[in-house]
């Protein structure tokens, strides 16, 4: 899934006004017509996800420019808006203005760059003492900006973890999603989506690729899946019950939201304690225990033993409804 992407965004010029002249019988003189509007450049959210696809290759976006003003005051055509379809959750940073432009509702259409406007006709500069005016305006210059165009995934619950931690596994057992799983790390390298369904709604489910020590500064593309989490209205923690340090698990992966975005390690989260099949009773017991004294939400699960997803699906329920 391509989630961001840099771009120039350049409208169209407007068209120029038109010098022109009617001589004979009934004609009207000054005939110069006005240039048209250059188009402008929007951009659009759809509920496809991978929108941002379409523009892998592509560097630069112009707008149609607005066509010159003719004789017999006929005025240019306007030039075409040209709109980028991109997926909801798309922010768009303006990097010569300084302003950011997001998207948050499917159809929800915002400008990236306006148009120029077209020039004026020498009609509209006949005065009584100038019947004749021999020049006519020129069609405003458009607005051009480089973007760096980013998607931050909206989610009802975000899974996260360390690699292997089970997450994917969790998204598929819940949703009809179809994520890769595997038993080795970073079997996930993009953020998948699922929908689970209730009977009176539908709640997205996030599968945030495994985080790292030093995610937050890039190392193994964490800083691109922290951004993900920063819509996620939910946090599922997900630690395997194979770890031999459940506690520095989950401390480390607290760091990098805390060292990320202070406002990351203030979401409401709770600890989903991965793989417990392999557990004898005492063992699992001894590790929610662990937990606890960290978080005292603490939900054991398999996704061999659905029995132990149930009250984990009237949570998310419970929680969605909440926030």
């Amino acid at each position: 899934m391509v989630d961001e992407i840099k771009v120039k965004i350049t409208a169209g010029r407007g068209g120029n006004g038109c010098v022109a002249f009617e001589k004979g019988p009934g004609k009207k003189g000054v005939s110069g017509g006005d240039g048209g509007n250059g188009g402008s450049v929007y951009m659009e959210a759809v509920s496809d996800l991978s929108a941002l696809r379409n523009y892998r290759f592509k560097k630069e976006f112009q707008a149609e420019n607005g066509q010159d003003g003719r004789n017999k005051l006929l005025a240019g055509k306007n030039g075409e808006d040209l709109i980028l379809k991109v997926p909801i959750g798309t922010v768009a940073h303006n990097l010569d203005a300084e302003e950011d432009l997001e998207l948050t509702e499917v159809g929800q259409k915002v400008r990236l760059a306006k148009g120029g406007k077209g020039g004026r006709g020498n009609w509209h500069f006949r005065t009584a003492e100038r019947q004749s005016p021999d020049f006519a305006e020129q069609g405003r210059s458009e607005e051009s900006f480089d973007y760096h165009i980013e998607l931050k995934l909206i989610a009802d619950i975000g899974f996260i973890g360390l690699p292997s931690a089970g997450k994917s596994s969790l998204l598929n057992a819940f949703t009809r999603a179809r994520a890769k799983v595997a038993a080795y790390p970073f079997t996930t390298l993009e953020p998948n989506l699922g929908v689970y369904h209730t009977p009176n709604r539908q709640i997205i489910l996030a599968d945030i690729p495994g985080l790292i020590e030093g995610a937050h500064k890039g190392k193994g593309l964490g800083d691109k899946f922290l951004r993900h989490i920063q819509r996620t209205k939910y946090l599922f923690h997900c630690i395997s019950s194979e770890s031999e340090d459940l506690a520095g698990d989950y401390q480390a992966i607290r760091a990098e939201l805390r060292d990320y975005d202070t406002k990351l390690a203030k979401k409401s989260e709770c600890i989903i304690l991965t793989k417990v099949d392999l557990l004898d009773e005492a063992t699992l017991n001894a590790k929610v225990e662990t937990l606890k004294k960290i978080n005292p939400c603490v939900f054991p699960a398999s996704v061999l033993e659905l029995e132990t997803l149930e009250a984990i699906k009237e949570f998310i329920q419970k929680v969605v409804e909440e926030n």
